[in-house]
């Protein structure tokens, strides 16, 4: 299959590339803006793939979309490219409204020119998958309840505000126009590659350096924690066996409040890597004022794509968390420049959260 991914310099959106282009059937067209946390060093290991191709475009610019869709004969569009970060939302949101609402939009035009054009099994094979968050949902008592496909909409940050727009728009070109859409919605992402302002890299990078570790409030707000390489894993499989016009949501069964999270962190940070003036890396967690409207809990049922996909996580949080702290010790060449040269003076030092 020929797929186009936006956002692939991204987190999530190079996982998925590394993943696709494992399967030589697949070739990989990556169009990304290179805005901040875009980095092409995430994909060094396939950049020169016989099946990997780059764009460096702006989602918005539908006439670049479309020559990309049909110079390549596109199949699937997996769209991953976003603004994500809630803090970041709060102090600009401007940026995310142009790139989660109006980008999307600009993609769904594009896709949809593009899609009446062709015909046979090629068109009813077509598939665009958007791929967006559990924050949409709003957020759980601490006690009680999870996200289902069926939960009604209620974000809570102008972030997740933008993401609940663009499902909305997604889900209004399939009804309207037709267009064959998968829509999924994922919890907290983590592992290799994780830009150094999210949570588990900031605490990660905050010990090495004897910084203080930042968490929000008493560390008690709840997240439901997935490896990458599972998500990358799921939206594969979503992508290529969805049923159009369904949504799946993707979680890793792995629920753990901040404070927890920091800890677990400095406990295998102690183990693999101890203090050089003895202690534990514990001492560290500084407990910073609160974000506005943190959301207290966020839980995913992924029942419906394991029923229906067959998907699991293969990675238990403790499992997953081992590899990630193991990736930052072992791979300063690629955090190392962006932690100290080209973003310093950003807000890699800031007290942040998790989404």
């Amino acid at each position: 299959m020929n797929i186009l991914v936006t956002g692939g310099a991204g987190f999530i959106g190079s996982a998925v590339c590394r993943l696709l282009c494992g399967n030589p059937g697949h070739h990989v067209v990556n169009v990304d803006k290179l805005t901040y946390a875009g980095n092409l060093e995430s994909l060094r290991q396939i950049e020169n793939h016989p099946n990997y191709s780059f764009a460096n475009a702006d989602i918005c610019d539908a006439s670049v979309i479309d020559d990309l869709l049909r110079r390549h004969d596109i199949d699937v569009i997996m769209h991953l490219a976003a603004e994500s970060h809630v803090d970041r939302s709060i102090d600009g949101p401007s940026a995310f409204i142009e790139t989660n609402i109006v980008g999307t939009f600009r993609l769904l035009s594009a896709a949809l020119t593009y899609w009446h054009g062709l015909s046979g099994e090629k068109k009813n094979a077509f598939r665009f998958h958007h791929i967006s968050t559990d924050e949409v949902f709003g957020d759980l008592p601490f006690d009680e309840g999870v996200f289902t496909e069926d939960t009604p909409y209620a974000p809570s940050s102008p972030y997740s505000a933008s993401k609940a727009a663009s499902d909305h728009l997604v889900r209004a070109w399939h009804e309207t126009y037709g267009l064959p859409v998968v829509v999924s919605n994922c919890s907290n992402n983590y592992g290799p590659f994780h830009f150094p302002e999210k949570l588990i890299p900031l605490a990660i990078l905050n010990a090495l350096h004897e910084k203080p570790i930042p968490v929000y409030g008493t560390g008690a707000n709840i997240r439901d924690w997935l490896y990458v390489d599972d998500h990358a894993r799921a939206l594969e499989l979503v992508a290529t066996k969805g049923v159009p016009g369904e949504s799946y949501n993707v979680g890793g069964n792995s629920e753990r409040s901040n404070l927890v999270v920091v800890e677990t962190i400095c406990d295998v940070l102690d183990d693999m890597k101890p203090r050089s003036g003895g202690g534990s890396y514990r001492e560290l967690i500084a407990f910073v004022s609160d974000r506005p409207g943190h959301d207290r809990r966020y839980a995913i049922d992924a029942s419906k794509i394991s029923r229906e996909l067959g998907w699991q996580p293969s990675e238990t949080f403790e499992s997953g968390l081992a590899r990630t702290v193991r990736w930052y010790l072992d791979n300063d060449w690629w955090w190392k420049p962006i932690r100290d040269g080209r973003y310093a003076g950003e807000r890699l030092g800031s007290p942040l959260a998790p989404r």
